[in-house]
C-alpha cells in the first residue's frame, strides 16, 4: 500500500475511490503484494527444489487461487470443499495436498478418487488407508514433533497436547502399520504453528522430520508447513525468510545427501502470501465519548474480521479519509452485539462520522473466517491488479440469508 499526496492507495488506485464505488465494509487486495511475497519466498529457497503449496484456508476466493496458480504455486487444502474450489480454479490434482484432521474417512476416499496427494494425521486412518489401498495409493504422514512454538497458543499445532499429527512418540506404530499393509509413504509432513520469529523452530522441526524420514525409502518430498511471521505493526519482529531459506536449504541438502537421493522441499504459506495484501475498509458510524475512552464505532465487527477477538491479534488501524490529521486516542469497536473490539487505546488520525477507516493486514483469515452472525451480510471483495480494480465477490443480500431456509407453517 502506498501513501502518496495524502492518499492511501493500492497500485495508484485510491482506497477512498474504492469505498465510494463499492461501499463499505469492503475487503480490498493488492495483487502485486501477493505476487512479490510468492517470488520472495521462492527465491529464498533457490538452492533446493522447492514447491510452494498455498494454504487455501487463508483466503479461498477463486481469483486469488487463480492468481497464485498462475505464479506457479500449488495448493494445500483441508476440506473436500476447499479441494473442489482448488480444482475449479484450475489446479491439477498433482498440485493439491489434502491435509484434513478429524474428518470422516469418506473424505479421504473422495480425495483419493480425485487423485490428489493424501496426508494422514492419525494412526486409525493410516491403518484404514492401508487396509483399503495397500501399496496402490501413496500417502504422506503428518508428524506432531512436540515443539512449543508460534505466536499464540491457539495457533500452535505442534505441541504435545495438539490434536494435529501423529505424536513423535508413536512413530514405531507408524512403521508397523506401514510394513503390515505395504503402504507407500511418499512424504513426511510437519506444521508446528504460526508466527515463528526465527529459523530455529523450523530447524528443530526439521531434525524430527529427518529422523522419521530415514525409515522410508519411497519418499519424494518433505513438507515443513509454514508459520512465517509477517509484520502487523511498525517495528514488529518478522521471520527473516532469506535467513530461513539459507539455513533450511543447507540442512535439507545435507539430509538428501545422507538419504541417498534428492527430494523436493514443500512449504504451505497462507498468511505470508496474502495477509499484507489486504485491507478491510469500514465506515465510522459514531464517535462515542465516555469517561473511560473515546470509541470509534464502525459498520463491521467480528462477523467480518474475528482475529482480534479470537486471537488477540493486532491490526494497524488508520483513518483513510484523513491521513494527515492530528492523532487522538481511540478504541475501535464494531456493531455486533458482543464485545467486538478491533483495537484499544490506539492513536488514530482525528475521526468524524462518515470517515473511511482501514484495518491493515486483513488479507488472511479475514473473509474466509467471516460469518452472518447477527444476520449481517458478508462484505464485497475487490482486487487491484495492474492498476485496475475488479469486483471479485458481491456483497451479500437478504436473499443470500434466506436462500437455503425452508419455511413451514406451524
Amino acid at each position: 500500500m502506498q501513501t502518496t499526496n495524502s492518499m492511501y492507495a493500492f497500485q495508484g488506485v485510491s482506497l477512498i475511490e474504492l469505498a465510494t464505488e463499492y461501499g463499505t465494509p469492503l475487503y480490498v487486495y493488492d495483487s502485486e503484494k501477493i505476487l512479490s511475497q510468492y517470488k520472495r519466498l521462492h527465491n529464498a529457497f533457490s538452492g533446493v527444489d522447492v514447491r510452494i503449496k498455498y494454504a487455501a484456508k487463508a483466503l479461498t476466493n477463486q481469483t486469488i487461487l487463480k492468481l497464485l496458480k498462475g505464479a506457479g504455486a500449488g495448493v494445500d487444502v483441508v476440506s473436500i470443499q476447499e479441494l473442489e474450489l482448488a480444482l475449479k480454479a484450475g489446479f491439477v490434482a498433482s498440485d493439491i495436498m489434502f491435509t484434513p484432521n478429524c474428518v470422516d474417512f469418506s473424505e479421504i476416499e473422495q480425495a483419493v478418487t480425485l487423485g490428489v496427494q493424501i496426508n494422514i494425521d492419525n494412526l486409525p486412518f493410516l491403518m484404514e488407508f492401508g487396509k483399503k489401498y495397500g501399496s496402490s495409493v501413496p500417502c504422506c504422514v503428518r508428524i506432531n514433533p512436540h515443539i512449543d512454538a508460534g505466536g499464540n497458543i491457539k495457533i500452535m499445532t505442534g505441541h504435545k497436547g495438539s490434536k494435529f499429527g501423529i505424536s513423535i512418540e508413536q512413530v514405531n506404530q507408524i512403521y508397523e502399520i506401514v510394513d503390515e499393509y505395504a503402504i507407500v509413504v511418499n512424504g513426511v509432513h510437519v506444521h508446528s504453528g504460526s508466527d515463528f520469529k526465527n529459523a530455529e523452530a523450523f530447524v528443530r522441526a526439521a531434525e524430527v522430520v529427518y529422523s522419521v524420514a530415514m525409515q522410508f525409502d519411497t519418499l519424494t518430498f518433505l513438507d515443513f508447513g509454514s508459520g512465517f511471521k509477517v509484520s502487523y505493526k511498525e517495528g514488529d519482529h518478522v521471520t527473516d525468510i532469506e535467513e530461513l531459506g539459507k539455513k533450511m536449504s543447507e540442512s535439507f541438502n545435507a539430509f538428501c545427501l545422507n538419504y541417498g537421493k534428492k527430494l523436493d522441499i514443500w512449504f504451505e504459506p497462507g498468511k505470508f502470501l496474502v495477509s499484507e495484501s489486504g485491507m478491510l475498509l469500514v465506515s465510522c458510524t459514531v464517535i462515542k465519548e465516555t469517561p473511560a475512552c473515546n470509541f470509534i464505532g464502525v459498520n463491521s465487527g467480528l462477523n467480518h474480521l474475528i482475529r482480534p477477538m479470537m486471537y488477540g491479534s493486532h491490526h494497524d488501524i488508520v483513518n483513510v479519509s484523513n491521513p494527515d490529521g492530528d492523532k487522538h486516542m481511540y478504541t475501535v469497536v464494531g456493531y455486533i452485539c458482543e464485545t467486538d473490539t478491533f483495537g484499544s487505546d490506539l492513536f488514530i488520525e482525528e475521526t468524524k462520522v462518515g470517515d473511511i477507516i482501514g484495518l491493515k493486514n486483513a488479507g488472511a483469515y479475514g473473509f474466509s473466517m467471516s460469518s452472518n452472525y447477527n444476520s449481517r451480510f458478508r462484505p464485497a471483495e475487490v482486487i487491484v491488479h495492474k492498476g485496475k480494480h475488479h469486483l471479485i465477490r458481491k456483497r451479500e443480500t437478504m436473499e443470500d440469508l434466506l436462500k437455503n431456509q425452508i419455511e413451514i407453517d406451524l
